[in-house]
This record gives structure tokens, sequence and C-alpha cells, in this order.
């Protein structure tokens, strides 16, 4: 889970801003909050981000997915550190760009955080936070780096660093040489954190060669509820030569596809294909089609790029609401502009089908940026559940929690102050002004 997240000098945010994930006093919903009984505190499993267009709402969930990149790819040897500082003033170009996480890991606090130039890493920290006290686990500045009480004496550590590049972080490059120390926060970034852009989609086509997985069967299940005419999903068996008209030789398949996994092809549509190799070395490829209802009751199948664009949407969301509500193995799922081409009635069903899983044990997140007002509701959300992006007249944007606000009690139409512009993160809209200026002018 996102315990908090803190940027600075990154895209629009110039000065420091932090987005909290901890909970409140406010005693609404608070049935769904989880719990953290070690550490005497409540992480709240939801957050809706809004702000008017350009207010920096997906420079925040772009910011992790650099820090996820960071973490996961990291930069080639003569390469830059892809990192975009704040733009409009003389100085913040020359600065480092910085990044805090806490995270709750296997039940364990952490705090990760760096500060990069274009050129290299100027501080990179992980500290272990226990109920009672602190340990840093590696404290790197420059060219130097400092290890905890725990991990001083492996000299393993230290050579590693040494083959550490300026431009890569210490955490990519103990994975690199099979150092497992910090392994538990590598994982949360690779295999916890989801993040889904407008263009983008949840990759779930391995499931297509399994009939029976309950992920597919409860998408079909969910898709066939939310009146998209779709009656369920299935996969059919297309030729290789679509794959191989993308310049992909059979023998380049062949070396990707282990036996019994799959490797997933984009189409010119931007759709996925997805290829798999049998035991017998013959390989199959596949893709997800929705198949609808004619007027005698039989099934017709459709390629999904024939749907529309509020289905695509909807097929692309579907798994990854699902892995939020997995128990089993927690998510946290962000998606940028959850309302892009969705109904506000079906983004409320999806959220509140999430709610149903969501627990005091419960450690799962979901986070979204959108634009929906009909979300913006106190029977739905949390005032601490709820932010605002807003850009400032000096192009810096600010963040701010609706819980920081006194228009945001519980006994007050929180939309309505919102929309009266109480609340910051409206448009600022200057073509009225600008006609009228016109008229004037004639």
């Amino acid at each position: 889970m996102i315990i908090r997240f803190s940027i600075e000098n990154w895209r629009s945010f110039r000065d420091p801003v932090c987005f909290s994930m901890i909970a409140s006093d406010e005693q609404q919903h608070g049935d769904r909050v989880s719990k953290i009984t070690q550490y005497n505190t409540k992480i709240l499993p939801i957050a809706a981000i809004y702000g008017g267009n350009a207010s920096g709402k997906t420079n925040l969930i772009q910011a992790l997915n650099f820090v996820q990149y960071m973490v996961l790819k990291g930069t080639t040897p003569e390469g830059s550190i892809p990192t975009e500082s704040y733009l409009l003033d003389d100085t913040s170009d020359n600065k480092p760009s910085r990044f805090n996480l806490e995270l709750l890991i296997d039940n364990y606090i952490y705090e990760f955080s760096f500060a990069v130039t274009k050129n290299k890493v100027v501080e990179e920290k992980l500290i272990k936070i226990l109920p009672t006290h602190e340990e840093s686990l590696y404290n790197r500045e420059g060219d130097k780096i400092d290890f905890g009480k725990t991990l001083n004496k492996d000299e393993r550590l230290n050579f590693v660093f040494q083959g550490t590049r300026d431009n890569q972080l210490f955490l990519n490059n103990t994975i690199s040489q099979q150092i497992d120390n910090f392994k538990s926060v590598y994982n949360w970034f690779k295999n916890d954190l989801i993040l889904i852009f407008p263009n983008s989609n949840f990759n779930h086509s391995g499931n297509l060669f399994d009939d029976n997985n309950p992920l597919t069967n409860k998408m079909s299940e969910m898709i066939s509820q939310l009146d998209t005419g779709i009656s369920s999903l299935g996969n059919q068996e297309i030729s290789l030569e679509n794959i191989y008209q993308f310049g992909i030789s059979k023998r380049d398949l062949q070396k990707e596809v282990a036996e019994g996994n799959f490797a997933t092809i984009p189409d010119k549509f931007g759709k996925e294909f997805c290829v798999v190799g049998h035991q017998s070395g013959k390989l199959v490829a596949k893709k997800l089609v929705a198949l609808h209802l004619n007027n005698q009751g039989e099934e017709i199948e459709f390629d999904i790029k024939q749907e529309s664009d509020g289905s695509q949407r909807m097929i692309d969301l579907l798994p990854a609401f699902l892995a939020a509500t997995d128990i089993q193995f927690p998510k946290v799922v962000f998606i940028d502009e959850i309302d892009r081409s969705l109904h506000s009635l079906l983004i409320k069903q999806l959220i509140e089908y999430y709610f149903t899983t969501c627990s005091a044990e419960s450690r799962s997140q979901l986070l979204m940026t959108t634009h929906d007002l009909l979300s913006m509701d106190q029977a739905l959300l949390r005032c601490d559940e709820m932010w605002i992006t807003e850009r400032k007249s000096d192009g810096n944007s600010i963040l701010l929690s609706f819980n920081d606000y006194q228009d945001a009690r519980d006994d007050k139409d929180i939309r309505k102050s919102y929309l009266q512009g109480r609340l910051g993160g409206i448009p600022n809209i200057l073509l009225d002004d600008a006609r009228i200026n016109r008229k004037e002018n004639t």
C-alpha cells in the first residue's frame, strides 16, 4: 500500500507536494479503511484526484511511473535520466527532482527516496520503519554510501555499489547483481503497482489460453452486466501470418516464447495478439473477441476494435478492478482519466463493486484521476479520499486534500462548493471576456 508519496521539481510541481493515504479522524465509511494495528494507523483504500485540465493530475501518476521505471528498468550506461524538471523559472532546471515514498510491504513500512538530475543520482535512501524505531538500510549521497548496522559488514553490497553507475539507482543494480536484501521493495514496484493511462491497457492476454481462468470468466460475467451489448468474452485462433507481417520471425518467436509461456504482440490497431508455445513446439496465436447475441439468440463474434470506445475502455479496465479486489494478492491500481469514454454511472458502479472487498484487513488501493463529478459525493467517498490539483498563475501546481477545507463538511454539498470555486481546482476560462472585448472594439 502507498502511505505517502511526495515529489518536488517534477513537471508542473515546482514546490514539494505530499499525497497522503493516511486516514484522518473522519468516521464516515470507516468500515472499509485498512487498519495497520502494529503501527497504530489507518490507510485509505481509495483516492480520487480532481482538477482542471493541465492542473497536474496526470503529472502525479507520471511521477510514480518514472519512479517505477527507474527501479525496474533504469538507464543505459550512456543514457541520460529521463527526469522532467519544472521549466517555468530560471533555476529549477538546474536543481534535482525529488521523489519520496512510504510503502506498506509485507506488514512493514519502508521509506524509499531519491533525487536525480538528468546526469546522475544525487541521493538515494531506503529505510525500514519498525513500530518502535527506524532502521536505515542504506543512505547514498553522490559517490558515497552508508549501510545500516545490520548490513555494513556485507562486503558484497559495497562491491555492488562500486559497480553502480552515476545514472543508476542502487536498488536497480542490486537486483541485476542478484542481491536479495531489498528485493521485497523491488517486487512491490514490479508486481503490486499497476499504472493505467488513457491509451494503455492492463495486460491480460495470457488468460486467452485458459477457458477456465477465473479472471476471464469474471470479466465475461461483469461485461454482460454493464450494458455494453456484449454477452461474454472469448478467444479466436488466428493465423501466424498475422504475426509475421509485423516483421517478427518464427525463429524469434520460438526463442522468446518458452514452453507454456506467452508473449503479447500489438497489432496495427494497438490491440494484442498472444502467442504461446505448446509441448509439440507448435506456435499458436489467439486474440480476444467479444460475443454478441443476434435475434436468434446465437453468439456472433466481434473484433474488439469493432466495439465502441467505451466498451474497449471497459475491457481494458476490468482486469485492473478485478486485480484490486483480489484479497489474496493485493495491488495498488492507479488509473489516469478513469472517466475517459465511460458513463458516470458505470464509474460509480465499478467503485462500489471495489468497495465490496474493502475492510480493515484488506490491503489493496484504487487511485484515480478524473473530471467526473458524480463521484464527488460524500455518500460515496470520504473528504480525505478526495484531492484537488490546481495550477497557480505562475504555472506551479499544488495538491490539496478536501479534508483541508472548512467547506468540505459532511453536511455540505461538496460538489456544489467545488463548482462554485470555493475549493479551487476548476478551469479559469477567459473566452467570455475575450468575446466581450471583441464586441466592444467593433
